[in-house]
């Protein structure tokens, strides 16, 4: 690579001083050396700035609950049902609106995704989520107001866009502020919002349960204007990503926001906001080496292909392990014999159980890699799955074997809510280069999307009594699916625990195997020393 590709433009004063690689060695040390007690007391802020900002996951795992519940609810058939669809002439949704209306979301989802790795790359995270949010206020009236399946529909497509910028936005925002080993639970917490929204949504619609008028279904769409004011106010307070401002090369703002991520009070245990800038510095001309460019066009291209597939797949995965029959629980609680309203407190304990899962995985995040977690969460995806199937073999009037799908789901519901769940949100943005981070997420993102487009058509075809009927049986399905994923994830998913984005970069730069990742010294002071 000639000389003139990886210098950069230095600002004045401070800026234009030469960043040696020994600060960045420095930094390097210090995060490797830093426990997991001492960060917690070093980054109080930069966890705070996380959690508030990872918030308005909440909203998409609330809202996307409420749709799908919808289209089963007396209050919303009774406003945009038509008489005689259902097959005794009763009021019911027809099959072509109950898919679009669920599925309206996932198409601003890709629009608002593809948009905001432009927008982020340009402008920074604070301005794009908070334009989204404001955004979400005034789509969130489309939805109330609306009286006709078209409005309802347009306000899930509208609604998806902002929620588009909230799932690249965050994940990305927590990789960035947060030193290495708190990086995995500030990024799988993310997944613990949307659980949360899930969880809270549940709550809501039994609350409303009984009502059959407007309010019924009005009622949990203007609960979502609760989120909106104070998330904006999180957004214009916190500190803008260190990581942007270093590629943008404001490399004093970039040292002032590492400043207000951190504690006063253990500077010398942490790398000083010269050197954390130092290495981001650094990275940012390792990655210059490696990408010419920072457009969607560089994720296809050399090494970047490499880091694309990793996040794409992993992030399909999630979805191609089987969780669509997580929502199809009730289904076989009902088929158990349980009254519609039991069954749908059954569903409100799996979120709680989803909830504990996410949780729990915290402790494996801490003392296993990436990888190990991925895998063993897909084996034993891959053996409830079979369980569920075998399960199916039985009669579907056998109320017990109803009753044991349900509860193989839950099992299911655990395992996959502490490990690829959560784990996903961690590895994504730990596989992307610093540059193209957004990017890289939205085209992961925009996979996963796709994939549970995919999956929400075909799975009803499955259960439905009238069409494929196959019952718990589903699970043989998804089990294959998932042995698919555990040969991917053997060969593919690289181990990155512990490691800088710096030493990240180095390892894909080699092209070192996936699986000898972990097994690969990386002279860290060379390479920096190289830039």
């Amino acid at each position: 690579m000639a000389e003139k590709d990886i210098v950069s433009t230095e600002p004045e004063g401070r800026d234009s001083k030469k960043l040696d690689y020994e600060e960045a060695v420095i930094a390097t040390d210090k995060e490797h050396s830093l426990t997991l007690s001492q960060a917690l007391k070093a980054y109080p802020k930069a966890i705070m700035w996380s959690v508030l900002l990872s918030t308005a996951v909440v909203m998409e795992g609330y809202d996307t609950l409420l749709v799908r519940s919808y289209l089963a609810s007396p209050s919303f058939v009774n406003t945009f049902g038509n008489t005689g669809s259902a097959a005794d002439g009763t009021l019911a949704i027809t099959a072509s609106w109950q898919s679009a209306v669920a599925n309206g979301a996932y198409i601003g989802e890709i629009l608002g995704l593809a948009v905001t790795g432009i927008l982020c790359d340009r402008f920074g995270n604070k301005a794009v989520m908070t334009g989204a949010t404001v955004m979400m206020i005034a789509f969130i009236f489309i939805s109330f107001f609306g009286t006709s399946l078209p409005v309802q529909l347009v306000g899930q497509i509208l609604c998806g866009i902002p929620w588009g910028a909230y799932q690249t936005i965050t994940t990305v925002y927590a990789a960035e502020v947060l030193p290495i080993n708190l990086r995995g639970y500030l990024t799988s917490y993310v997944n613990l919002c949307w659980v949360i929204g899930q969880f809270i949504g549940s709550g809501v619609l039994v609350g409303v349960e009984t009502r059959t008028d407007v309010w019924g279904w009005k009622i949990p769409y203007a609960v979502q204007w609760v989120w909106p004011l104070p998330i904006i106010a999180v957004c214009l307070l916190c500190p803008e990503s260190p990581t942007w401002l270093v590629k943008h090369t404001k490399l004093a703002e970039a040292e002032r926001a590492v400043a207000r991520l951190q504690s006063p009070n253990h500077s010398a245990i942490v790398p000083t906001p010269q050197e954390t800038v130092a290495l981001l510095h650094k990275t940012d001309a390792i990655e210059k080496h490696i990408t010419e460019g920072s457009s969607y066009f560089e994720c296809f291209r050399s090494v970047n292909l490499r880091r694309t597939e990793i996040a794409t797949v992993t992030w399909a995965v999630q979805q191609m392990a089987g969780p669509v029959l997580q929502t199809y629980a009730t289904y076989f609680f009902i088929q158990a014999g349980l009254a519609s309203s039991e069954a749908f407190n059954m569903t409100l304990g799996l979120y709680a159980i989803a909830f504990v899962g996410t949780v729990l995985s915290w402790p494996l995040i801490h003392r296993f890699g990436r990888r190990t977690i991925f895998l063993g969460g897909l084996f034993g995806i891959f053996v409830s799955l079979m369980i569920v199937g075998f399960i199916g073999i039985a009669p579907q009037s056998d109320s017990g074997a109803s009753w044991a799908a349900g509860a193989f789901l839950l099992v299911f519901t655990f395992i996959y809510d502490s490990t690829i769940g959560p784990l996903t949100y961690v590895i994504v943005p730990e596989v992307s280069s610093s540059r193209l981070r957004h990017k890289t997420t939205v085209i992961a993102r925009n996979v996963y999307n796709i994939t549970c487009i995919w999956t929400g058509v075909l799975t009803p075809y499955m259960l439905n009594p009238a069409a494929w009927n196959w019952g718990a049986k589903a699970g043989f399905f998804w089990a294959g699916m998932t042995a698919l994923c555990i040969l991917w994830t053997w060969f593919r998913l690289p181990e990155t625990k512990g490691l800088t984005f710096a030493e990240i970069d180095t390892l894909f730069e080699q092209r070192v195997p996936a699986r000898r990742f972990k097994k690969t010294d990386v002279d860290i002071g060379r390479v920096l020393e190289s830039t």
